[in-house]
Formats: structure tokens, sequence, C-alpha cells
């Protein structure tokens, strides 16, 4: 591994081990993941959403050699400093998922008991995206490009049914999507830094071999989608202030993610934008 790289590898460890500990190494109280039952979308608005959701291209078509031929172009980032960032943005279930964006919001997130009310609406957000998303996957499971070419490495470690999962819409680009359009929302100042960094989440896919790039670009427009609906909802209006004081607590309390430098390096390296 490439200097760099290793030290690349080393922070994001660190990041996401400072990430489970609270001062004096003792465990935070917050959970790992925080998960919902139920979302701020109705059943009917997410069945809107997925049926006017366009359809995967289909196997053998113009669009799907086009696809892996873009994909296979990722083959390069392979080991690479990007590459390390991609492994880091797979995991896109909150409370951890929002520390992708500590840079862009400069602070601190994931995990910390002092944004129960940000983490359950990234909860309940993602619940709307993900089911939105596997409704669409239900339509056909297009292959993944690490089911295509199983000598493929992936930048995370798979079981074969994920290796064998459904890729269309990619889940993490409208993960990536929405939680930026919701972080948008509450802080407008960050909006272009938080966005840039959802699309990149998007590009992380591409780089491990999970989505082709129509993958993508449908996962991130069903995700943007959903969170217009969400960010209008009486709902998420009456929790937005809430979060908005947790979000300046953060910011106030004058901690930073020490994986930034590093993140900065990786994307400009590569001219992901």
């Amino acid at each position: 591994m490439k200097p760099f790289a290793a030290s690349f590898a080393a922070v994001l460890t660190t990041a996401f081990v400072l990430s489970a500990c609270a001062g004096g190494g003792r465990p935070s109280p917050a959970p790992v993941f925080v998960l919902a039952d139920s979302g701020y979308l109705s059943p009917e608005a997410l069945a809107r959403l997925a049926e006017a959701a366009p359809s995967a291209p289909d196997a053998g078509s113009a669009a799907d050699r086009q696809d892996r031929d873009q994909s296979d172009r990722f083959r390069a980032l392979e080991q690479s400093d990007r590459w390390l960032l991609a492994t880091a943005h797979a995991e896109v279930r909150p409370p951890l998922a929002l520390q992708h964006f500590d840079c862009a919001l400069g602070l601190r997130l994931g995990g910390d008991a002092e944004t129960q009310t940000l983490d359950r609406m990234a909860a309940k957000a993602f619940h709307d995206v993900r089911t939105v998303s596997e409704q669409v996957a239900a339509r056909a499971r297009r292959a993944r490009p690490v089911s295509n070419d199983p000598d493929r490495p992936a930048c995370e470690r798979l079981t074969p049914a994920m290796r064998d999962s459904a890729a269309y819409p990619s889940l993490g680009a409208a993960a990536g999507a929405a939680y930026a359009e919701v972080l948008a929302a509450l802080e407008p100042d960050h909006a272009s830094a938080v966005r840039r960094i959802g699309r990149q989440i998007g590009v992380s896919r591409m780089v491990c071999a999970m989505n082709s790039p129509s993958d993508v670009a449908a996962g991130a427009a069903l995700g943007r989608a959903v969170a217009l609906q969400i960010i209008a909802a009486p709902a998420f209006q009456a929790e937005a202030e809430a979060a908005r004081r947790e979000l300046e607590a953060r910011r106030a309390a004058g901690l930073t993610n020490p994986g930034c430098a590093a993140e900065r390096a990786a994307l400009a390296a590569t001219a992901a934008d």
C-alpha cells in the first residue's frame, strides 16, 4: 500500500473508533445504529415515488453495455486513496453515515447521544429511501459489477447474497442524496458542500464495483425525490429546529473529524466531482 494510502486507512480507522467512544474511553450511550420502523412518508406516497422511477436498462441493451464499459474504468482506482474513502462510504446506516458529512459541515457527528433528534430524523429518512429503493428493485433484479465479473474485487466484505443482490437503483446513492438534502435543509449555508458529499457517496458505489453509473444516477434521483417530500412533511418540520440546535451545539463544541485532510486529498487526487 502506498504511504499516503496507509496513512489514509489509519485516519479512517481512527475516525470510526472515535465515533464509538466518549471522552475517557467510555462507550457512548448512543447505539451504533439507529433504525426506524416507519418514516416520514405514508406507504401510498412511497409507492407513488417507486412507480414514478424509471426502470433499469435491459440486460444486453446499448445502455447496459455502456454502463459496463464505464464501470470498468473505475478499476483504475482499486486500492487507491479514493478506494479507501469508498470503503468508508459503504456504511450508509445512521447515525454513522452522518459522519460522511462531518468535513462539509465543519463539525463532528455520528453515534453521539447529543444528536438524538438528528439521528432519529436520519433513521426515518433512511427507512423511506430504503423502502422506495426496494420497491423499484423488485421490478427487475439488475446484476452488480461484482456479480458480472466475479474476479473483480469489492471494497467491502461481501456475502454471496450481497454480491447477487439487486443493483438498481443504488441504495447507497439514494441514501447519500437524501441525507445531503436533509442536511442542506437544516443548514442552508452548507448546502453546496453537503450535496457534494452526497454525490461522492454515489461515486463510491461505482468505485466499489457495487453499482454501475445508471444504478447510481437512478438512486441519486430517487433519494432527492424522497427527501424533497420528507422535508415538506409537517413531522419533519416539527423536528427541524431541535436538530438545528443540536448541530449548533456540535459546532460550538469545536470537535472536527480527523479524516478531513485525507478526504480532501482523496477527492482532489481523482477530480471526482
